[in-house]
């Protein structure tokens, strides 16, 4: 039985780079509502799995948004394929806390977290799982963090498995820095979009991952040694690995 993976980056040039490591040709572009395209890729070889991939844009409201909008699309039109989607990863670049996650290493997440969804009260912060109103923290399968983290391995890939931080207003202090990992032990790296992309996953009952590449360090502002091409380059060869390995290993539903 056919299933497909849902892959979803903030920009263009992360899309382009998973969907080179794919090695599955050039996509098909499928127009979502919204304006939203989705690049729906040929089976794999053994035509076991399918794999769309949607740019959905900066932050976690507007890649919430645009997840919902493909789960949605795939649960009115059984995708093309009459099976659902089996897994919904979160994928760029981020920042990566340091010494944990260097630059141009990938991170794996082992929990998908919303690192400043709460409140600040005179006796610090609160989540808001705390405040009762909701959940800030999507955990990932074990398993699946597990095989994806062996695969990087085997691969002699430098990774690191922790926490990724999902922030509104990326960090650009020492202070800030050491206040998030503080609040939250073993953070390796932070980005602006897993958590939305792991509550639209949550609300159709799909299983999300997040994976990131690291192009700077989580702390002071400093363009001039970002790594970008190094990150996206790390990207891409982890999708390559991944579309030859785990994904062809998941349990169609």
């Amino acid at each position: 039985m056919v299933h497909r993976i849902l892959i979803v980056t903030a920009v263009a040039a992360e899309a382009d780079s998973v969907s080179a490591g794919l090695g599955l040709g050039a996509p098909e572009p499928l127009p979502l509502p919204g304006g939203l395209v989705l690049r729906r890729h040929a089976d794999a070889p053994d035509g076991r799995v399918r794999i769309d991939v949607l740019v959905g844009g900066v932050g976690p409201a507007a890649v919430a948004a645009a997840t919902g909008t493909a789960l949605a699309y795939a649960a009115l039109t059984g995708t093309g394929s009459g099976a659902p989607y089996a897994l919904v990863v979160s994928a760029g670049i981020a920042g990566g806390f340091q010494p944990l996650a260097p630059l141009g290493s990938v991170v794996v997440s082992s929990a998908v977290v919303a690192a400043d969804l709460g409140a600040q009260t005179p006796d610090g912060y609160l989540t808001v799982d705390e405040l009762g109103f909701g959940r800030s923290s999507h955990p990932v399968p074990e398993a699946l963090t597990g095989r994806i983290a062996a695969v990087l391995t085997a691969a002699g890939l430098p990774h690191t498995v922790g926490p990724v931080l999902t922030v509104s207003t990326v960090t650009g202090t020492a202070d800030r820095a050491a206040e998030l990992a503080g609040r939250h032990p073993g953070a390796a790296a932070e980005a602006m979009e897993g958590f939305g992309v792991a509550e639209a996953a949550r609300a159709y009952g799909v299983p999300v991952a997040e994976i990131r590449a690291v192009s700077n360090a989580v702390g002071p502002r400093d363009r001039a040694a970002w790594r970008i091409g190094d990150a996206l380059h790390a990207l891409r060869h982890t999708f390559e690995l991944l579309s030859k390995t785990v994904f062809l290993e998941l349990e169609p539903s």
